[in-house]
């Protein structure tokens, strides 16, 4: 219950954010479409984004979350000043080496757009001088992101989850009100406007969580740069979890220029749009589920608490499989009518719908693999073992490099997200095996019970949505008011059947619900 309602404290910010990212994409398409302005953005966007995630929120929370919490533990929760020492040494630290890596992305701008974009299909000199130019406009959010990161991880570690998971909502209502304020009949422009607002809400974050910090105690000073033996093992440590953390970004990465390279404009958009609804779940459950369990399995070692520690991560999975597994065969099921209903309007088409619902449904395929990823990790993380995930995460990337080649021709825009999600598949087996070898990651009896159960009833609920597609489809595309009160219905619906299945087949007990419904209110 505790997991529960930390998860429903972190997931509501997130799914806010993740909703307000949906909006966005909504303007984004109604503004700009999906055509080379749109796809010039996204591959702007993707080099920070994956720096984001390789490095700044995965890897460095990886690596420092367990070493303050270490630090704060080792004086029975008196030890925040010795939390904040470290912090400082490795801020100071950090911050140089973002400068210089931002100076060098800012001047290697054109071959690091060429890897990313595949040289980008039939594109003139002019337009890709242009996506080069949006990529210098975003290049500084990896700096201001990254220092949000730390800041995160210490507000993280005092249990104060929701500043950071608040601060995503900033970044879109800020391209949320460019998209508003500062849209253009032409669409090149509007894509500039949005590249210029990805930084700025860089900045708005940065200030966010510095203030949550100072409200909290902590405040960070800027220190000569200084490699104790502390920021030693921190540095150690960050490097195997940039690609631990990051597989799933690498692998999107290499689609995203495999795809922009191989196929006709549009296909990166298709992809990117699929991308987006098939983050709505992992933002709510994954990174969630991911931002508790670190901190808290942590905390249960550096006392010597091996069994609840295991206990944890049990619950961890449990309740991610409970909420994945019915947004899987959704995706799967009602993708076309969710799409149509989000985005088919203004210059985004009916084609344009159908063949992103097509993407997004290979990409679904994938989704609890990339959410027990966010499960598995903290069990290597919390235990400062992040050279095992390192070592799949790049068997995962060669795995998905192959299938991309094998089904980009054939397949084309489903191809990519099809081979991302047979590669973290891939990813999250290897994980398991080991921690379950290891002795880490034993399934309790409840969960063993529970989750072929949970899967029975996932699928009771897809066909059940199957037969009343059609129901949906005349609404998906009228007006607003339709298009909302359709998907609406829609989702309450899947909801209701799914509830009704697990009731149905054992996996939860009415005793669950009404407890959890007890507690959380």
């Amino acid at each position: 219950m505790k997991l529960a309602r930390a998860l429903g404290s972190i997931g509501g910010l997130t799914l806010a954010s993740r909703v307000l990212g949906v909006a966005r994409d909504m303007l984004f398409a109604r503004f700009v479409g999906a055509n080379f302005a749109s796809d010039a953005f996204q591959i702007a966007f993707r080099l920070p984004n994956m720096f984001r995630a390789l490095f700044a929120e995965g890897a460095f929370s990886a690596a420092f979350i367990p070493m303050f919490n270490r630090k704060v533990a080792d004086k029975d929760g008196k030890g925040l000043p010795d939390g904040v020492a470290f912090a400082e040494d490795a801020l100071s630290v950090l911050l140089p080496v973002l400068i210089v890596m931002t100076i060098v992305m800012e001047v290697a701008a054109w071959p690091m757009t060429w890897l990313l974009s595949g040289g980008f299909h039939d594109a003139t000199p002019e337009q890709f001088a242009f996506v080069v130019s949006l990529a210098r406009i975003t290049f500084p959010y990896l700096l201001l992101i990254s220092i949000v990161s730390l800041l995160g991880g210490i507000l993280n570690s005092l249990h104060k989850f929701w500043v950071n998971a608040a601060a995503p909502i900033l970044l879109n209502l800020t391209l949320i009100a460019s998209l508003l304020l500062f849209h253009a009949h032409e669409p090149l422009f509007t894509a500039r406007n949005q590249a210029i607002a990805v930084t700025v809400s860089g900045v708005l974050q940065l200030l966010w969580l510095m203030d949550a910090c100072r409200r909290s105690g902590v405040r960070l000073r800027i220190k000569r740069p200084t490699l104790n033996p502390d920021v030693k093992k921190l540095l150690s440590l960050i490097w195997p979890a940039a690609a631990g953390s990051g597989a799933v970004q690498i692998n999107l990465v290499v689609s995203t220029a495999l795809t922009a390279a191989l196929l006709p404009a549009g296909s990166v958009s298709y992809i990117y749009y699929a991308d987006r609804l098939n983050q709505l779940p992992l933002g709510l459950i994954g990174i969630g589920l991911g931002t508790v369990l670190l901190p808290t399995i942590s905390r249960h070692l550096g006392r010597g608490e091996e069994a609840e520690a295991m206990a944890t991560q049990n619950r961890g999975m449990e309740l991610a499989l409970f909420l994945t597994l019915p947004a899987t065969v959704a995706l799967i099921v009602c993708g076309t009518p969710i799409t149509a209903a989000l985005f088919q309007h203004g210059r985004f088409t009916a084609l344009d719908s159908l063949l992103t619902a097509q993407a997004l449904a290979a990409f679904s395929i994938g989704l609890p693999s990339y959410i027990l990823v966010k499960v598995l990790t903290p069990g290597y993380y919390a235990r400062s073992d992040t050279r095992t995930p390192v070592r799949y995460a790049t068997l995962s990337m060669a795995v998905n490099l192959i299938l991309n080649l094998a089904f980009i021709i054939p397949l084309k825009h489903v191809g990519p997200p099809l081979a991302t999600a047979i590669a973290s598949t891939v990813n999250v087996g290897l994980l398991y095996r080991t921690l379950a070898q290891r002795g880490h990651f034993v399934p309790d009896a409840q969960l063993r019970r529970r989750a072929p159960r949970l899967l029975v009833a996932a699928v009771m609920m897809g066909a059940a949505m199957w037969f009343l597609n059609a129901q949906f489809h005349p609404y998906v595309t009228g007006s607003n008011l339709e298009r909302w009160g359709a998907l609406v219905v829609l989702v309450a619906t899947g909801g209701v059947v799914y509830a009704g299945a697990t009731i149905l087949t054992g996996a939860v007990r009415k005793s669950d619900l009404a407890r959890l419904v007890r507690r959380s209110t």
